[in-house]
């Protein structure tokens, strides 16, 4: 049986505290902290150092392209893929990848609602690069996690909202702490993260329930045979083909490269 290191295992393929610790220099890591941990402006040359690093990070983990990675009003999640690779003059390549395409991209908003207010041919969205969440790589591409906002700062996405919810709480929080003395607290996270718990379906029932494979969820069925008056089915031993499909689903989230069955 092949041995799992978990600890190299798990985030193996992303920029987190660890690599950038590791890679920028003190200076730069403080500064990116405080903007991070504090809300601080992000400084240009703090940005400059950070793309390049990341940019050898990502190729030394064989990534090619690289994304501003966003969640628009669709309901998934949406990508614009740009190459490392810029033609020199002589013929060959150079890898390039600057501040200026790590904070800011741009992309196509011209399908989502205006209420008539622009033109369909003037609309842009714009990206902006999100440091409280770290960069991976996925399908050898670097994807730097982004907000997605209007040219008038409206939010476009369902991330933005969240960012300022995050920044109200704080900022009102933080009144609230002061109020009670405490001078020495300088800003209050917020977690927010999903339960685990799911449920597994054999393919081929799934696959025979067009509810399921149109909408991911129930909408018709007849009452469960055993409901919740009973408690055999709780703490009970998990059968062979359910443990074997968390190993494999453990596996593949500490790895993305892992192979898929």
């Amino acid at each position: 049986m092949e041995k799992t290191n978990i600890p190299e295992l798990f985030g193996s393929l992303v920029f987190d505290d660890r690599e950038m610790r590791a890679r920028l220099s003190e200076e730069i890591y403080t500064s990116l902290r405080r903007t991070i941990d504090e809300n601080v402006r992000l400084d240009e040359k703090v940005a400059e150092a950070v793309a390049d690093e990341m940019k050898e990070w990502a190729i030394e983990n064989g990534a090619t392209h690289f994304t501003h990675w966003f969640q628009p009003l669709t309901g998934m999640t949406a990508e614009k893929h740009d190459s490392f690779i810029s033609p020199s003059k002589d013929g060959s390549v150079i890898l390039e990848f600057s501040g200026k395409e790590l904070i800011k991209g741009e992309s196509d908003a011209s399908s989502f609602p205006s209420g008539g207010l622009r033109a369909t041919f003037e609309a842009r969205g714009y990206t902006a690069w999100d440091p409280t969440s770290y960069a991976f790589i996925k399908d050898h591409t670097l994807c730097i996690p982004t907000a997605f906002c209007s040219y008038s700062g409206d939010a476009l996405d369902k991330k933005t909202p969240l960012l300022r919810s995050m920044q109200a709480i704080n900022r009102e929080a933080m009144r609230v702490l002061k109020l009670f003395g405490n001078e020495d607290v300088t800003h209050v996270n917020t977690s927010v993260g999903p339960e685990q718990e799911y449920f597994l379906i054999d393919q081929k029932l799934f696959n025979q329930r067009t509810d399921l494979v149109y909408t991911g969820r129930t909408l018709f069925g007849c009452r469960p045979p055993k409901g919740q008056e009973m408690d055999d089915h709780y703490y009970g031993v998990i059968k062979p083909r359910v443990s074997a499909f968390m190993e494999d689903l453990n596996r593949e989230a500490g790895d993305p490269r892992q192979d898929r069955a």
